[in-house]
């Protein structure tokens, strides 16, 4: 009698989380030196399935990683940015493909940089197609991130845009004097396109940026500990985030770094940075992603937006793409970067295809895996960004060997 052909492994039947082997990862890197402390959550399924600690939230007064310890996520603000525009979006307040200057004027007159003429002067004129707003969202737009020796980047640095003393309208109207470093749509390089998008929520909802976000996404979703503007209460809750000194180890940041945009009377609030979050708070911003844009009777988007963000939206004659190749085998959608083909070897990172994520400069991260119905929040505050940290946290989730189902 001939036996029936075994049904399909799928990906959520083929992965198994060992939590052993997680904690393990967690361990290695605070002993290592990579980290004074670690945290991670894990869900999969509609459940939670690992949290586990390692070292050191505060390393000189010797207090744990805890689960309600509060981080500072940077980066992982992004995608937080990107919902808040996206429901505006959603309620018709403008079209991806329409230009930016048209809601924020000032970017008009932004050129680009074409080079030196004969006598060393920079050479600047109008881009061949304005700025769209879908570029600030997949870092396209021309725009610059951090200081450098380009002209491009030295403007950038006289002009000033994050100056904590700069409102978002004034972070704003500098930002759209500095030359653009590429035309637009042409390029994908890193920018702060993502604090563009926030001054764009502001003017668009007539609201303050952080009101808007605290009442359409923190409220909805229960999320508690997580703001720019932190009371002073919760700062004994704070991980401290330690440097790697010239001698290879961490040191602690000092006071005043470490208070700069969350216990201080700044200005600027941030769309590309700046959040502090706990780990069961971006795990519920994490699960209503997961969740086509819902989580616990809230609905913050529709799950076509939620696709639709989580989609690779970069054209294939975007070959220049800095840094973006490193962190996965894929591309990147609105404000997430999205997987779209398995790791090639064992030195990529863990992952399957769809998944989506981003992460932040104190190499904290998470991610979301629709193929396995997962998300995972990652916590550490190491500086500077250690990838070697995200490699060792996704082998831990999903093992050397996973490569996602067959077909993918």
């Amino acid at each position: 009698m001939a036996t029936a052909a075994p049904a399909r492994q799928t990906a959520s039947t083929a992965l198994r989380i060992d939590k052993a082997r997680v904690d393990r990862a967690l361990l290695q890197m605070v002993s290592g030196g990579r980290a004074a402390g670690a945290s991670a959550l894990v869900w999969r399924d509609g459940k939670e399935v690992y949290f586990g600690t390692a070292g050191y939230a505060d390393r000189e007064a010797k207090r744990p990683m805890r689960r309600d310890t509060l981080a500072q996520i940077w980066s992982m603000t992004k995608p937080v940015t990107g919902v808040a525009l996206m429901q505006l979006w959603e309620q018709g307040k403008f079209r991806l493909d329409d230009p930016l200057s048209d809601y924020l004027p000032e970017f008009a007159q932004t050129k680009v940089y074409e080079g030196t003429d004969s006598a060393g002067n920079p050479v600047l004129r109008p881009p061949h197609r304005p700025i769209l707003v879908r570029d600030i969202f997949r870092h396209t737009a021309g725009l610059g991130d951090g200081p450098g020796d380009s002209y491009p980047q030295k403007a950038l640095g006289a002009a000033d845009p994050l100056n904590p003393g700069n409102d978002l309208a004034e972070f704003s109207r500098r930002m759209a004097t500095v030359p653009l470093s590429y035309e637009p749509g042409t390029q994908w390089r890193y920018s702060l396109g993502v604090d563009v998008q926030a001054a764009l929520v502001e003017k668009l909802s007539g609201q303050k940026f952080e009101d808007y976000v605290r009442q359409h996404i923190f409220e909805p979703l229960r999320m508690n500990d997580t703001a720019w503007t932190q009371p002073q209460g919760r700062y004994s809750r704070l991980a401290i985030p330690y440097a790697r000194g010239a001698d290879g180890k961490l040191q602690r940041k000092s006071e005043a770094d470490i208070r700069l945009w969350n216990f201080s009377n700044r200005k600027l609030t941030r769309g590309g940075a700046g959040l502090v979050s706990s780990l069961d708070d971006y795990m519920r911003f994490a699960r209503m992603l997961l969740n086509g844009g819902a989580l616990d009777g809230a609905r913050i988007l529709q799950p076509a937006t939620v696709k639709l963000m989580s989609t690779d939206q970069l054209d294939p004659r975007i070959t220049e793409r800095s840094w973006l190749p490193d962190k996965l085998n894929g591309g990147f959608g609105l404000d997430f970067a999205v997987r779209t083909g398995q790791p090639k070897n064992a030195k990529e990172n863990r992952g399957a295809v769809g998944e989506f994520f981003w992460d932040g400069a104190w190499s904290t991260l998470f991610w979301v895996d629709p193929a396995n119905k997962l998300t995972v929040v990652y916590f550490v505050q190491s500086e500077p960004f250690d990838g070697t940290l995200h490699h060792d946290i996704r082998r831990a989730v999903y093992g050397d060997n996973y490569l996602g189902p067959k077909g993918d």
